[in-house]
């Protein structure tokens, strides 16, 4: 459905600069926009590329003005996150009605709001509340007494082990498991004897959790994912881990267990963090990083083993610039070298004659 400008503006706090009757059909990126798209830009390099689009009016945030093109512009705080709020409008999410479809199984004891959707093959079992228009989409196997709160959407083949605790509005893409036995054995007798996970997995509201992702659950108590969180691709999350709220978990991350997170915290794709450790709020891990100590409020760490960020940086750099000292440590010795023999070979002073 095409909206003017001043329309758009209206949804995201907007000030339209230039023709607010312009008509927009779309959103796109400046390299792909078409006649009657909205583009938008955050660099001046950006908004050079976005006036020489086909676009119809760009988004901006920042000091831009338009030039011989004269677009008209949609200014805004930030955006980012305008764009972020506009994409729905132009490409609405599918649409799921409610109802239950025949291949389904559905245990007697179980408890559906009318508006949910339940998609072939599903299946859930005894005692399972699922609320307000959840989307189950197909192939999901809800465990006993899971629970799953208002505006769930779980893709394709989603598992959720017995007692997992969904909140409101949380959304787990295809294949990824959710309360299976976390990694729990004993040695003894020769051999290791497994002990059992009899704890469960509780996930915040607002929690959005990627593809083929494994979140055990407890060995005794939870595992928890706070409010807000959103967990990449491909991440494990052994059990009696404890997220705090709003945190950021790229792809394959793994965290041993019993380790706690506080809010706010960013763990960048395959780091992995050693079990029973603390990451304080606003903690930061690096790519590719081996965490092995507790890190602090607000603080960064990089590397194998991970240690404060410029701490690893300088070693880093004093890496690159091995190969240079090492030829200046060979000439250092050969010079050295030099002057030994120069010294050896030098006869004796005379003796002075009395």
């Amino acid at each position: 459905m095409p909206l003017t400008l001043a329309e758009i503006a209206a949804r995201v706090a907007g000030e339209v600069i230039g023709d607010s009757a312009t008509l927009i059909t779309g959103l796109a990126a400046a390299d792909n926009a078409r006649a009657g798209d909205l583009t938008f830009a955050e660099k001046e390099s950006y908004f050079a590329a976005a006036e020489q689009s086909p676009a119809a009016a760009i988004l901006v945030s920042g000091p831009f003005t338009a030039s011989a093109a004269q677009k008209p512009l949609i200014r805004v705080p930030n955006a980012r996150a305008a764009v972020a709020r506009l994409l729905p409008v132009f490409f609405p999410p599918d649409e799921f009605p409610a109802g239950i479809h025949p291949s389904a199984v559905i245990d007697p004891s179980a408890q559906l709001d009318p508006t949910a959707h339940v998609g072939p093959h599903c299946v859930v079992g005894a005692r399972v509340p699922v609320g307000a228009r959840c989307v189950l989409m197909g192939g999901n196997q809800i465990g006993r007494d899971c629970q799953l709160g208002d505006d769930t959407t779980l893709f394709p083949n989603v598992v959720l082990y017995p007692r997992t605790q969904l909140g409101k509005r949380v959304a787990i893409h295809a294949s990824t498991v959710i309360g299976s036995d976390g990694y729990g054995y004993v040695f003894a007798e020769g051999r290791h004897q497994k002990v059992l996970q009899v704890g469960h997995v509780i996930i915040g509201d607002d929690v959005e959790i990627g593809a083929n992702a494994a979140i055990d659950r407890g060995a005794l108590g939870p595992t928890i994912i706070g409010a807000g969180t959103k967990i990449d691709n491909l991440v494990h999350v052994a059990h009696n881990v404890v997220m705090g709220k709003h945190c950021l978990v790229m792809g394959q991350v793994g965290f041993a267990g019993s380790t706690r997170l506080g809010d706010y915290c960013v763990i960048a794709s395959q780091s992995g963090i050693a079990g029973h450790l603390t990451l304080g709020r606003q903690a930061t891990v690096g790519a590719k990083s081996g965490v092995m100590r507790d890190i602090p409020d607000g603080g960064t760490v990089l590397g194998i083993p991970a240690m404060p960020d410029k701490q690893t940086k300088r070693q880093w750099i004093g890496v690159q610039q091995l190969p240079e000292m090492i030829r200046r440590l060979r000439d250092l010795e050969r010079e050295v070298q030099e002057l030994k023999a120069g010294l050896s070979g030098t006869p004796n002073a005379p003796t002075a004659q009395a």
